[in-house]
């Protein structure tokens, strides 16, 4: 019987990973529905309405719970940050209980009212079949990365029924640079997880009609582009310092009851951020401009059409208060479809505005859609992802030259301001983040000092003489010697070219003790320091060799130029390996 080749059998597993990940996808957003559904439709409650202001704090409180009494001891993190960073630092590994973790988590925050999407926690569970699927095969990394991102690309084509979508955004996002054969593994698990997931869960995400768009709105296309570019800008500023504010907080169960006590606040004062948000938007598109106003405090004033627009502004800049809330208050979701909604109500404010003006007579839904690309490819930094995303719900090409413009605009005000994404920042402050235009500098942030220590030399007590250890010194492999007391701390150093004169007496000292002869090292590397620090230093005072200590100065061993230059051609095969 012929063998199977690695490129047919990763097909092969291709076809299995985007089937479960269809499975899987099919099931939060069923689990979701019915959690939803029952709270909302099925229980016949006098006081249910009053119910929904601390739904979300249950949710998130329930999530909490989960994390920390079933997964104890576990790592359990959320959004699409985590998955580059299992690409970059891991080596493509990610924890196989994220298969149902991310879905019972994100299932229940979203479901009790979470201001939160369903798509980076489906796409974590989908990288985490991948992943897993490609251990219990013996992946290499190459082949395990693919994977991985197959595994993404299915969570994301079976969230939106958007297999192309779900395809680039693995390509943009995780596979920044790829070939040709990448395509057909992903092409393959994203258009199964959309076939099992519309099977499984026909409901899609939204019921559209798009009309033609008129060539003398493509100036507003590109005022629009603008002015969601520039909001993307303030949701990922406001996004870092709301999660530094939450990092602040120790205790995981005060950050619940803040979350969950201000989340409800701003669902009394603007209910359509209860939940996802995808329903307020499924109403704008069919026409229903009072829709936001409708359940709220205002819904006396819903035929003002100025109120809508106002109060359509400020539920813009609650909602990104909201989503950051749940998320950094302990909820499991991701900004994915949060951006979708931010970007649909801008657009929907944009337009509506417009035509009250009476300049100008906008199609309300065709901005909308828009908007909508427009701040998923500010956000995330990936345009193509957006584009094509909101191409496929629309279930045409119509809007594709305003989707075009508006999503490469609003990508350009981000990207010049924003160097990395919202996913990408907080990787390439640590150092963490795979980059192909700084090659040296990712390969080195790759390495962990950890694996490059060498311990095998001859160890010195300050308390002994040349002369004591005189057959070691000779016989030793290694021309440089550390002097370590008894408690295991570093006090200098001592070159074998020093001894050997000591020993043959062409310089005083056989007598001395090492604590006397000792030299002082030209610096010392930290074990917690990264790569990038540890040549810098070498490169300062033109050394190869420094001695490694912790940061109580108790010896470690050493780290050499020869080991990161070795290290570095290992990493750089397999760089390559990655990218063929």
């Amino acid at each position: 019987m012929q063998k199977i080749s690695n490129r047919n059998f990763l097909v092969l597993l291709a076809f299995v990973v985007g089937i479960i990940g269809g499975v899987a996808a099919a099931l939060l957003k069923g689990m979701t529905h019915f959690i939803a559904s029952t709270l909302q439709d099925d229980v016949d409650w006098h006081y249910k309405y009053s119910f929904y202001l601390i739904f979300p704090l249950i949710g998130i409180l329930l999530s909490v719970l989960y994390v920390r009494k079933f997964l104890k001891g576990k790592n359990f993190e959320h959004g699409i940050t985590p998955i580059i960073y299992s690409i970059s630092r891991k080596s493509s590994k990610i924890d196989s209980h994220n298969i149902y973790s991310q879905i019972v988590t994100s299932a229940i925050t979203v479901g009790f009212g979470g201001s939160s999407g369903l798509e980076a926690p489906i796409a974590y569970s989908g990288a985490a079949i991948g992943s897993s699927t490609g251990r219990i095969c013996g992946l290499s990394y190459k082949e395990l990365t693919m994977l991985l991102a197959c595994g993404a690309a299915a969570g994301i084509s079976g969230a939106f029924n958007s297999p192309v979508a779900g395809m680039i955004f693995a390509i943009e996002i995780l596979l920044p640079e790829f070939s040709i054969p990448a395509f057909i593994p992903l092409l393959i698990s994203a258009a199964l997880a959309a076939v099992v997931s519309k099977l499984l869960y026909s409901e899609p995400l939204f019921h559209t009609a798009v009309a033609e768009w008129a060539v003398e709105a493509l100036f507003f296309y590109i005022l629009l582009a603008i002015i969601v570019g520039i909001y993307s800008i303030y949701f990922s500023r406001i996004s870092q310092v709301v999660k530094k504010w939450f990092s602040s907080i120790t205790n995981p169960y005060n950050k619940v009851w803040f979350s969950g006590i201000s989340l409800g606040l701003l669902i009394f004062l603007f209910p359509t951020l209860y939940g996802e948000g995808y329903l307020t938007i499924q109403q704008i598109l069919d026409g229903h401009f009072d829709a936001i106003v409708r359940n709220s405090l205002f819904a006396d004033y819903k035929n003002i059409g100025w109120v809508i627009v106002c109060y359509t502004v400020l539920t813009l800049f609650a909602k990104s208060f909201a989503v950051l809330f749940t998320l950094n208050g302990g909820g499991n979701g991701g900004v994915f479809g949060p951006s979708l909604v931010m970007g649909g109500l801008i657009g929907f404010a944009f337009a509506y505005g417009m035509n009250l003006t009476g300049l100008i007579q906008l199609n309300v839904p065709n901005f909308v859609m828009a908007g909508m690309a427009a701040a998923l490819s500010g956000v995330m930094h990936a345009p193509l992802t957006g584009m094509f995303l909101i191409a496929e719900i629309t279930g045409g090409y119509t809007l594709m030259v305003p989707l075009m413009l508006v999503a490469s605009i609003s990508y350009l005000i981000n990207r010049s301001v924003m160097k990395h994404s919202i996913y990408t920042k907080a990787l390439a402050e640590s150092g963490d983040l795979l980059s192909y235009e700084d090659k040296d500098r990712t390969v080195l942030s790759m390495m962990k000092l950890r694996y490059l220590i060498e311990t095998n030399f001859v160890i010195l007590r300050p308390d002994e003489t040349p002369k004591d250890r005189q057959s070691e010194i000779i016989h030793s492999k290694r021309n440089i010697f550390p002097i370590v007391d008894i408690k295991g701390k570093l006090l200098g150093i001592i070159y074998s070219e020093r001894l050997f004169s000591i020993l043959l007496g062409e310089e005083g000292g056989n007598d001395r003790t090492f604590e006397q002869i000792a030299q002082k090292p030209n610096d010392i590397i930290r074990g917690d320091e990264n790569m990038e620090v540890v040549m810098a230093k070498m490169n300062r005072d033109d050394v190869w060799i420094l001695p490694v200590t912790d940061n109580d100065n108790l010896y470690l061993g050493f780290v050499s130029k020869s080991s990161v230059f070795n290290k570095y051609r290992a990493l750089l095969v397999r760089q390559g390996h990655y990218l063929e």
